[in-house]
């Protein structure tokens, strides 16, 4: 055991080398780490799910390279188990302390399962949503919740021209958003679904096949309209400071998608 720890304290550092190369870089750490997360519901429950995290730091140009090993060192010192989304400033944090960095940032990236029952007959379905939680870490913190949800867009162009119906696609809508107050991942789901022609299920019989459709069908939406419906949405949220949000179509008569995306900060204004 001593021949052990005398050879591990004449193991040459590399890492803590210094370069003559003068170029600093912005983020260097490890990336894909699965590891446990639970989560609180805006229902009072909990919810575990499995994170897929990069934590990065950046790197003086001094300095040759930083040591991969310490960002797993923090974060399993944190709790071997499980962590939430209130460890993750914490995480943040020391991560920047601990490889003695003027900045750090970690990403947690998971599936979140909302429960929606059907709209007509309430047959229960969970659905899968998109998370990002994103924290920087430097003279200040700053947090993201990032949510991608699908959705039902309906052509209005399709609607105006076409005798017979009008075509409609699946969308996939996201918000990466800076809060100022509680925001449940449910909240932000809520707006997403709230911009499109209309929301998508996980189970529909007959009756709420033809209730989605006919509600589809009197809701048609061009890409431009879904994301500028869902920034009136986040503008009334006062929770809500700054947003960045984009809209896909996957458009079903065309080769190709449609796509819009804007950004805003209430803060400036």
């Amino acid at each position: 055991m001593n021949d052990q720890a005398n050879n591990a304290e004449v193991m040459p550092d590399v890492q803590g080398l210094s370069d003559q190369r003068n170029v600093k870089i912005d983020k260097v750490g490890v990336k894909d780490v699965i590891y446990p997360m639970k989560l609180a519901t805006r229902a009072g429950g909990t919810q575990s799910t499995v994170a897929s995290i990069n934590m990065y730091v950046s790197l003086p140009k001094e300095k040759k390279g930083t040591h991969m090993s310490r960002f797993l060192e923090v974060l399993n010192e944190h709790g071997c188990q499980a962590f939430s989304p209130a460890d993750i400033p914490v995480i943040t944090r020391k991560i920047k302390e601990r490889l003695n960095a003027e900045e750090a940032h970690f990403e947690a990236s998971f599936t979140y399962f909302i429960e929606k029952p059907a709209p007509v007959t309430g047959q229960p379905g969970l659905m899968n949503y998109e998370v990002t939680f994103a924290c920087t870490a430097n003279c200040k913190e700053d947090f993201v919740i990032q949510v991608a949800a699908p959705a039902t867009s309906l052509c209005p162009c399709s609607k105006e021209i076409s005798e017979y119906g009008a075509h409609n696609q699946r969308c996939r809508i996201e918000a990466a958003v800076r809060t100022d107050g509680v925001m449940w991942i449910e909240d932000l789901v809520e707006h997403l679904e709230g911009a499109a022609s209309h929301p998508v299920y996980a189970v529909l019989k007959r009756p709420d096949e033809k209730f989605v459709t006919e509600k589809a069908f009197e809701n048609p939406k061009f890409v431009e309209d879904i994301i500028r419906d869902l920034a009136i949405l986040l503008n009334s949220d006062d929770r809500i400071v700054q947003y960045d949000i984009s809209s896909e179509n996957f458009e079903s008569i065309h080769a190709h998608n449609a796509y819009a995306e804007l950004s805003r900060d209430k803060r400036e204004e």
